[in-house]
């Protein structure tokens, strides 16, 4: 049985697990200088990691720009994929994008990233637009998605049916 992912703000002393994740999950991963400014200077950002048995299994994180908050990253290990880990981050993204005063949630997803971009309409993102060439690395498109608004009943509706499934499933994995 796999025990329920523990959630807690990403430090500094993270980062050695960060980039590991990264250099799996990601063609172009972020340099962990970046991530030591988005911990250390960054007023607008906000990172969550999920730990299992004390190991890092997982983070995301989310720039709160006045009545928005855009994820900016999330990444799950593969051996913790498909077992709610992506699912309970994102919950507590948009938990702590509602206590900071985020009126909707939006992100930029690659358009070959099909898992991710299940993940994100189960949560109601819908596709808003494409950013041409995105990405520096291959120049691939992104899909840009939004929510509805974060306080609407639909909205926390599918959350709490979220949370439900994610629990269970952690539950029996």
């Amino acid at each position: 049985m796999m025990h329920a992912p523990v959630l807690a703000p990403l430090t500094v002393a993270d980062l050695d697990e960060v980039a590991v994740i990264e250099k799996i999950s990601f063609t172009a991963p972020w340099p962990t200088s970046a991530y030591t400014t988005e911990l250390t200077t960054n007023r607008l950002a906000r990172y969550v990691g999920a730990r299992i048995n004390g190991v890092l299994v997982g983070f995301g994180g989310i720039w709160l720009m006045v009545d928005e908050a855009h994820i900016t990253t999330m990444a799950v290990l593969p051996a913790n994929r498909r077992a709610g880990v992506a699912t309970i981050l994102l919950l507590e993204l948009l938990q702590e994008a509602r206590r900071s005063g985020a009126r909707v949630a939006t992100l930029d997803v690659r358009v070959s990233n099909v898992e991710a971009q299940s993940l994100y309409r189960s949560f109601g993102f819908a596709e808003v637009g494409r950013r041409i060439r995105y990405y520096d690395d291959n120049g691939e498109d992104a899909l840009v998605m939004t929510t509805a608004e974060l306080e609407s009943p639909t909205q926390l509706e599918i959350e709490v049916a979220l949370r439900t499934r994610a629990t269970e499933r952690l539950a029996h994995a």
